[in-house]
């Protein structure tokens, strides 16, 4: 049945207006980028009268910007790469095990997802100072104590999330590699895993944006060594001045990472998201 006319008209204007609602803010992005503090500072032009790269040089100087760089790197890879692996190990247990408390834990592990991630913050606080005071362990203010941190929230997700793409794959995948000698780790690693890229990818992609774009921890539990791009931002604006131009070259510059990863990952991605949701 061919679409009204009217539909068509009220699909275009409607996708018009979110892709304007989308570019309109990167533009402007751009453009304050690449405009010097006076013309930033000045009333807004649509065509700038000067442009230059001034900026994309200037904000390496201006605060540490690559020690930033650097630490927020660490941790958003480091915490992907665990919540990955961990949420792999669990989803996998329960996907393809029956054993007392798997619905329990599954609900435990969704529930998780219902509380605003500030709750725990003073919590984790608590811990890692009590932690430092009787180990020597010093979570605070490091980026193993952030790692730590960010699993406490995206764990939970990409377990739920791995354990509704294990179910989509067939259990006689596992059946004949356990049948041709293989351990059920081996099962897991030759077999289970190839099948689930997308969902894999899905997960990581998660993990490494909750991590890499996280300012509320980051703020609390990090120090001057620690300190992550989210949070040294706001190195830009001093008591007499905000560098905005520099902050908008530097959030283009430190965006770079997610858009490259998703472009590169965009179809796992879909499919990942989308499996298991008819089950």
């Amino acid at each position: 049945m061919p679409e009204p006319r009217w539909f068509r008209v009220l699909r275009v204007v409607g996708l018009t207006l979110l892709t304007l609602f989308t570019l309109v803010p990167l533009y402007v992005m751009v453009t304050s980028a690449l405009k010097p503090l006076g013309d930033v500072r000045d009333r807004f032009q649509w065509i700038p009268d000067h442009l230059t790269f001034e900026p994309f040089i200037d904000m390496w100087s201006t605060i540490d910007l690559a020690d930033y760089f650097i630490n927020s790197a660490i941790v958003a890879l480091g915490a992907a790469l665990v919540s990955l692996t961990l949420a792999i190990l669990a989803a996998y247990a329960v996907s393809r095990y029956r054993f007392r408390g798997r619905n329990g834990f599954r609900i435990v592990v969704l529930s998780t997802q219902m509380f605003p991630g500030i709750l725990f913050l003073l919590p984790l606080y608590l811990i890692y100072a009590t932690i430092g005071r009787y180990t020597g362990i010093e979570l605070y203010g490091s980026q193993l104590g952030l790692i730590v941190t960010y699993l406490t929230f995206s764990l939970p997700f990409a377990i739920w999330m791995m354990v509704g793409y294990f179910d989509t794959i067939p259990r006689d995948l596992d059946e004949a590699a356990l049948i041709d000698g293989a351990s059920p780790i081996g099962a897991l690693w030759r077999v289970v895993l190839p099948a689930a890229r997308p969902g894999i990818a899905a997960v990581g992609i998660y993990a490494f944006m909750t991590a890499w774009g996280e300012t509320l921890f980051a703020s609390i539990m990090t120090d001057s060594d620690s300190r992550t791009l989210a949070v040294g931002l706001r190195e830009y604006s001093t008591e007499t001045s905000v560098y905005w131009n520099e902050v908008m070259a530097a959030s283009l510059v430190v965006s770079i990472p997610v858009v490259i990863g998703f472009l590169a990952l965009q179809r796992y991605l879909a499919q990942g998201l989308t499996a298991g949701a008819v089950k």
